[in-house]
């Protein structure tokens, strides 16, 4: 009799286990034959470990048998199968999505996963809720991720429509904070009702500061003259404008640290965020460069000059990316009806949190309430990179009485260092693509290059004015706490802790 007729030794749970780790690349063929009947009868089930696997000579001959590409020998190999291989150092787990091919990166994210969480001392992620499934990881392979085991859903919420110069957008916003996007409308609602926002965008330029080593300080110094000179700033231009139809260098700008020199590139990008143009561009121009001062040695691409990703005063005053101020104007009785404050004591407040808070802070760029709150939402959902944030949302809002007799609010948001892009990096993701669609600025403009991508930086600073209106009002009246305890605290929603609570002594 065979064994597979036993209940002792073959049940339904184990059949659903043992499918579940022995995953072959051919459903039709995901039950191997069964043992022979002549092997006997046994009582006890099957070790877990060799379950009907071939033996680890067997799999790496088909797994390197010459005439057959690889992607083709693991498809004739299960995922346990190539796991043993893995875990023998015959396959690097890296590399999984290169040998299978484009066609499997699902299964190559599949095994990764189980490599991973076996070699953990959690052995969680392989049966975790962290999903995997019917993901298109062709668009993140090579781009935006490495060492895929899935990806993480954030929800999507919309605040608006908002006016911004004359056209009504949705703002997007991707975030796990309740009641930002709540929020974030009443703003929007406020700043309509006042016939919308406007925009100025007073400057459009990615910039990237190399740290150039020279000899000598009196070396250093002839470099910063001819970089400064009429010459040496053509000589730089045409070698860094020849690496990108796009690439158009406006400026640069030098500074010395005793020998060593920087040289802030600024350049417009079009309608990428531009980080890797201007890398490009930047590392022909010092080509060009060291063919006049050979003695030079470039100490690094970026030399913190540019400043990316960290807080600096050099962003703040200069401005990196697309630099946006926004303005609207509140009806008072708008003001009192939708903001529940007055236009005095928003005024006030303003001054003494954002301004005087701030600078008693030593804050660089940081005279505002949570700017960084509604831009960060906005990257995540748009696909931007959210370490920029940092600069991105530096951003000083003011707020000063106007109209008859000062019934109204005047405010604005001064944001010189949104980097943002409407191609590359996180937006050649889908759900990242949709979102820029819906706002009509996916891809490049067809017509003037650069527009997209300005026209997102014009949407998130009117996005922060609605955000920094509503919360400085939330603020006024005293409704922050209340708001939160209702939308954001909720305690149905509070999972359990998953550590046990520390002992205490008894009282």
């Amino acid at each position: 009799m065979s064994p597979f007729t036993t209940q002792q030794s073959f049940s339904a749970r184990f059949l659903d286990l043992k499918l579940k780790q022995v995953r072959l690349a051919h459903p039709e063929q995901s039950l191997p034959s069964p043992p022979s009947s002549d092997s006997g009868a046994s009582s006890s089930s099957p070790a877990e470990g060799d379950y009907f696997l071939r033996s680890l000579k067997e799999c790496l001959e088909i797994y390197e048998e010459p005439s057959r590409a690889r992607s083709d020998s693991l498809a004739l190999l299960s995922d346990e199968e190539i796991i043993l291989l893995a875990n023998n150092g015959k396959i690097a787990a890296y590399a999984l999505e290169k040998l299978f091919g484009m066609s499997e990166l699902e299964r190559a994210v599949r095994i990764r996963r189980a490599l991973i969480s076996r070699a953990s001392s959690t052995k969680t992620l392989e049966s975790s809720t962290i999903p995997f499934e019917s993901y298109d990881y062709s668009r993140v392979l090579g781009a935006c991720c490495e060492n895929v085991v899935g990806y993480i859903p954030i929800p999507l919420g919309v605040a608006g429509p908002l006016n911004v110069d004359g056209t009504s957008y949705p703002i997007p916003m991707a975030t796990a904070e309740g009641t930002l996007v709540a929020s974030t409308s009443r703003g929007c609602k406020a700043l309509n009702a006042g016939g919308g926002v406007t925009t100025v965008l007073v400057g459009d330029a990615m910039t990237r500061g190399p740290a150039i080593d020279f000899p000598s300080v009196a070396l250093a110094g002839q470099a910063k003259a001819w970089i400064d000179s009429e010459q040496g700033h053509a000589i730089l231009r045409e070698a860094f404008e020849s690496t990108s139809r796009f690439a158009k260098l406006k400026s640069l700008k030098t500074a010395m640290a005793g020998r060593t020199l920087y040289v802030r590139f600024a350049t417009s990008t079009g309608d990428a965020m531009g980080m890797n143009m201007i890398s490009k561009g930047t590392e022909k121009a010092l080509d060009a460069m060291q063919k006049r001062f050979p003695e030079m040695v470039v100490l690094a691409l970026s030399g913190n000059y540019c400043t990316d990703k960290k807080p600096a005063a050099i962003n703040w005053i200069e401005g990196r990316g697309k630099s946006v101020v926004a303005e609207a104007v509140v009806p008072g009785h708008i003001v009192k009806s939708v903001l529940k404050t007055t236009v005095k004591d928003l005024c006030n407040l303003n001054i003494k949190k954002n301004l005087i808070g701030s600078a008693m802070a030593g804050s660089i760029g940081g005279f505002n309430a949570h700017a960084s709150n509604i831009l960060t939402a906005i990257f995540l959902a748009t696909g931007q990179d959210p370490a920029q944030n940092v600069e991105s949302s530096m951003c000083m809002t003011l707020m000063e009485p106007t109209g008859m007799d000062g019934e109204d609010l005047l405010v604005s948001v001064t944001m010189p260092c949104i980097e943002v892009g409407t191609v590359g990096g996180g937006t050649v993701l889908a759900a990242q693509q949709g979102v820029l669609e819906m706002l009509g600025v996916r891809g490049a403009h067809p017509q003037q290059p650069g527009k997209n991508a300005q026209t997102l930086a014009r949407v998130i600073a009117s996005a922060v004015l609605a955000g920094e209106l509503s919360l400085l009002s939330a603020l006024a009246a005293g409704h922050l706490i209340k708001a939160h305890m209702a939308h954001n605290r909720s305690q149905a929603n509070s999972p359990a802790s998953s550590l046990p609570v520390t002992p205490g002594a008894r009282l």
